[in-house]
């Protein structure tokens, strides 16, 4: 009896223990570990890219680090194409991704996201010479369209009727594609238009918005509620010290957690 009881007491201790292990919160691990991973494409202007010195920087690695900051640790940033930028999340090669990520009901299948910290809408981009009407769905049909592989815009370009949709691995290759007429349009950010015209030298210009706003957010795997409890508290300090809106207006001349009024 004494040997069964000890038995039974054992396999209770280490149940126990393993329900401790499984109800850690991704907020304690990053506590303990010091830094926030951090995962952006490193190639997506302003949000993130490497300046002339190879530096990461933009708008998105800015508020990581502040993020990291108001929760007391380092941020730790690693770069990956989009298209597969998911699915180190889900295999926890990194704690959130800080890339423009439209919260979508699919998405929030797999992922946990933070509150809102971006308002935008999908924007078409066209040639600096364009001279055709490519405003409305029905205009694209039988148009070629680019956009992100993976991205909620290749999504919407699908559903155009008639579109002839071409996926690439980021933003820089379907914009040299369509400054050089391989494609008719593309789909990006409405936030990109400003920092193409100012920065770039492609032969590209904003077009007419598309579809509907987008709010984006940060994702992190599910089932970590401390850990979401202290990111949003994070972005709501920010926003009311005023360092959300100094990073914002640096990169876009305007508080991009607010909706326009008008477009």
């Amino acid at each position: 009896m004494k040997t069964v009881f000890t038995s039974l007491l054992t396999a209770v201790l280490l149940g126990a223990t393993a329900a401790g292990v499984q109800a850690a919160d991704l907020l304690d691990e990053v506590k303990a570990r010091g830094t926030l991973r951090i995962a952006c494409e490193g190639s997506y202007p302003p949000f993130n890219f490497k300046d002339e010195k190879g530096q990461l920087t933009g708008f998105d690695v800015e508020i990581g680090r502040a993020i990291a900051a108001k929760l007391g640790v380092k941020a730790e940033f690693s770069t990956t194409e989009w298209s597969g930028i998911l699915a180190g999340l889900q295999a926890g090669k990194y704690d959130v991704i800080i890339n423009q990520v439209a919260a979508t009901d699919k998405r929030r299948e797999t992922f946990d996201f933070s509150g809102p910290y971006v308002i935008s809408y999908p924007q078409l981009i066209i040639r600096a010479n364009e001279t055709r009407k490519l405003e409305q769905e029905a205009d694209l049909k039988g148009k070629k369209i680019g956009v992100g592989q993976g991205s909620n815009y290749a999504e919407l370009a699908k559903s155009i009727d008639g579109a002839e949709v071409r996926t690439y691995p980021g933003a820089p290759e379907y914009l040299q594609d369509l400054a050089t007429g391989r494609i008719d349009v593309a789909i990006n950010d409405s936030l990109l238009i400003p920092y193409l015209r100012e920065k770039t030298k492609l032969a590209v210009k904003a077009g007419a918005p598309i579809g509907k706003p987008d709010s984006n957010a940060i994702p992190f795997r599910k089932g970590n509620p401390k850990f979401k409890q202290a990111i949003d508290k994070a972005l709501e300090e920010m926003k009311a010290d005023g360092s959300y809106g100094k990073i914002s207006t640096r990169w876009f001349e305007r508080d991009v957690s607010k909706p326009l009024a008008a477009r």
